[in-house]
C-alpha cells in the first residue's frame, strides 16, 4: 500500500480489512462544528480520543494502542501514532474519515506530522494512511488559509500519493448489486426498478446503496412483493427529505464562493467563465456536485433536486397554500390556477422573496420552483432540467390521476423558465423556439414559459401579465411575464 491515498466524496471506506495488516476506521470528528480550528493542540486530542475509543470497542487487547507518551503540543499525533505501531504486532493502515472536518491550523498541524513520520514507517510509523473526505487534500489549502505565502512552503499538502474517488456505478454493476439482494431474499427487482435507480442515481455509490436500503429496511417493501419503479420514486423523495449525511455533507459546500461561482450560472443555464472558472469547476466536480465530463452539468437527478430544494426553501417556508385546492374534479392538476395564484403571489411578495435568494441571478426561477414545489408536493412531482449554455430551465409536472378506465394515468405539464435581463432582446421568440423542441420530445401540444424582466425599472406589480403565443410548429404556449 501507499503511504497516503486522499480519497473523497463517496466516504466508501469507513472500516476495512487488509490482509497481514490492522486497519482501523471511523471518523475523526462527528460534525464540521466540533472542530478545534485553530487550536491545533485540542484537534490532535481529539483526533486520539477517537482512535483510542474505537480501537477499544473493535480490538483485541494486543492491538490497542498504548499509553500515548507525552508529547509538545506541536507533536501530540505523531508521537502517538509512532508509539503504536513500535508496540503494534501488525502494521498499521489507518482511514481517517471526515478529514476535511478540521479547518486551520489545526489540519495544518495534522498533515505536517503525517508527512513527518513518512521516512519511519512501517516500523516506527503506520505503513499506511487514508484521508477520507469531501475534498481532495490539496483544496484543503483555500480551506485553511494555506496557500505558500502565507505559510512560506505547500510542504504540509504533498502529503498524497494518490487521490482515489470511488467512480460511478454502470447500469450492469447496480443490476448485480441489487440482484445480490434478491439472491439472498428471493425478492425480485424489476428491470424498471433498476431502470430507474440508476436514472436518479446516476450510478452515484452511496445513493444506489441508500436507495436500496431506503426501500427494504425503512418502507419495509414485503418480501414476497416485487421491488418497483414506484418503490424507487418513493425512496428518492424520502431521502430528499431526511437530508441523509451524504446530501447534507454536499449542501452545507452550496455556500462556498468556489461552488457558488459554479452552480449559480448553471442553475441560470449560463456560463461564467472567467480566470478562476476552470479551477472552480474542478472543485465542484472533485465534491461531486457535477459530472466528471462535459458537458458541465449536475451529476444526477437526485442532486438538482436537493440544490434547488435548499436553496429555494427560504421562499418555501413562506408559501401559505393549500396543495389539493390546486387538483380538478376529475383528479388532473389545474395548471391555470397555478399560473394565476402564482401571479398574485409574485406581485405581492416577489420582491421581497427574491431578495433573500442566496443565489440571486436565479431568485426569480427560484421563487417560482419553491412555490411549483410546495403546491406539487401534494402528489405529483417535478423533474428539473438545466445545464451550461442552455439559457434556460426547464421543469416537468408529472402528475398521478385516474383515466377512464380506472387506471392510474399520468399528467405532464411542461414550463420553461426564462430571464430578461438589461440590454437583451425579448427571449420570447427563441423560448417559443426552445420549448417546441421539449415539447416534441415529450410529445405533449401545449406548455408554458415564464418570462421574469429583470431589466432596471421592471415593476413586478404592473409588468405581471399572460399572453397566448404559437411555437414555429403551431403547439400553443401560455406566456406569463413576471
Amino acid at each position: 500500500m501507499g503511504y497516503m491515498v486522499t480519497g473523497y466524496v463517496s466516504r466508501a471506506v469507513s472500516s476495512a480489512a487488509v490482509l497481514n495488516r490492522f486497519t482501523l476506521g471511523g471518523s475523526l470528528i462527528h460534525h464540521p462544528r466540533e472542530t478545534a480550528g485553530d487550536d491545533y493542540a485540542a484537534a490532535q486530542r481529539a483526533i486520539l480520543d477517537t482512535i483510542r475509543q474505537r480501537a477499544e470497542q473493535a480490538l483485541p487487547a494486543e492491538l490497542r494502542p498504548p499509553p500515548f507518551p507525552p508529547a509538545s503540543d506541536t507533536g501530540l499525533l505523531v508521537a502517538a501514532l509512532r508509539a503504536w505501531a513500535e508496540a503494534c504486532p501488525r502494521p498499521l493502515a489507518l482511514f481517517f474519515d471526515e478529514i476535511d472536518a478540521l479547518r486551520g491550523q489545526g489540519l495544518l498541524s495534522v498533515l505536517r506530522q503525517l508527512r513527518s513520520g513518512f521516512p519511519e514507517r512501517p516500523d516506527h510509523f503506520p505503513a499506511s494512511v487514508v484521508l477520507c473526505g469531501l475534498r481532495d487534500v490539496r483544496d484543503d489549502k483555500a480551506q485553511s488559509g494555506g496557500d505558500p505565502s502565507r505559510l512560506g512552503t505547500s510542504s504540509p499538502f504533498n502529503v498524497k500519493v494518490e487521490s482515489i474517488r470511488l467512480g460511478d456505478f454502470t447500469r450492469d454493476e447496480v443490476r448485480a448489486l441489487y440482484g445480490q439482494h434478491a439472491e439472498e431474499t428471493g425478492q425480485p427487482v424489476t428491470d424498471a426498478a433498476i431502470a430507474r435507480a440508476v436514472e436518479l442515481t446516476g450510478g452515484q455509490p452511496w445513493l444506489v446503496n441508500a436507495m436500496g436500503r431506503e426501500i427494504v429496511e425503512k418502507m419495509r417493501v414485503p418480501p414476497g412483493e416485487a421491488i418497483t419503479a414506484a418503490h424507487v420514486e418513493e425512496a428518492k423523495e424520502r431521502l430528499i427529505l431526511a437530508r441523509a449525511t451524504h446530501l447534507d455533507s454536499l449542501v452545507a459546500r452550496l455556500m462556498e464562493p468556489r461552488v457558488r461561482r459554479v452552480l449559480e450560472p448553471l442553475l441560470e443555464g449560463g456560463f461564467a467563465g472567467g480566470d478562476t472558472y476552470d479551477d472552480d469547476a474542478s472543485y465542484v466536480r472533485d465534491l461531486g456536485l457535477v459530472a466528471p465530463d462535459r458537458p458541465l452539468r449536475i451529476a444526477n437527478p437526485i442532486y438538482r433536486e436537493v440544490i434547488v430544494r435548499v436553496l429555494a426553501s427560504p421562499a418555501e417556508d413562506a408559501i401559505a397554500v393549500e396543495p389539493r385546492a390546486f387538483v380538478r374534479p376529475d383528479g388532473r392538476f389545474d395548471v391555470e390556477r397555478l399560473l394565476r395564484e402564482f401571479a398574485a403571489f409574485w406581485r405581492e411578495h416577489g420582491a421581497v422573496l427574491a431578495g433573500r435568494m442566496p443565489y440571486h441571478e436565479v431568485a426569480p426561477q427560484l421563487v417560482l420552483m419553491a412555490y411549483l414545489q410546495r403546491v406539487v408536493n401534494g402528489g405529483g412531482h417535478v423533474d428539473r432540467e438545466y445545464g451550461v449554455g442552455r439559457g434556460r430551465i426547464d421543469l416537468l409536472v408529472r402528475w398521478p390521476y385516474a383515466g377512464e378506465d380506472g387506471k392510474r394515468a399520468w399528467q405532464r405539464e411542461a414550463i420553461e423558465l426564462k430571464v430578461w435581463r438589461a440590454g437583451e432582446k425579448d427571449p420570447l421568440p427563441k423560448a417559443l423556439t426552445q420549448i417546441d423542441a421539449y415539447l416534441d420530445g415529450l410529445s405533449l401540444d401545449t406548455g408554458v414559459v415564464v418570462i421574469f424582466d429583470r431589466r432596471p425599472g421592471a415593476d413586478p406589480e404592473s409588468g405581471t401579465r399572460f399572453e397566448e403565443a404559437l411555437t414555429p410548429s403551431g403547439r400553443r404556449v401560455t406566456v406569463l411575464r413576471a
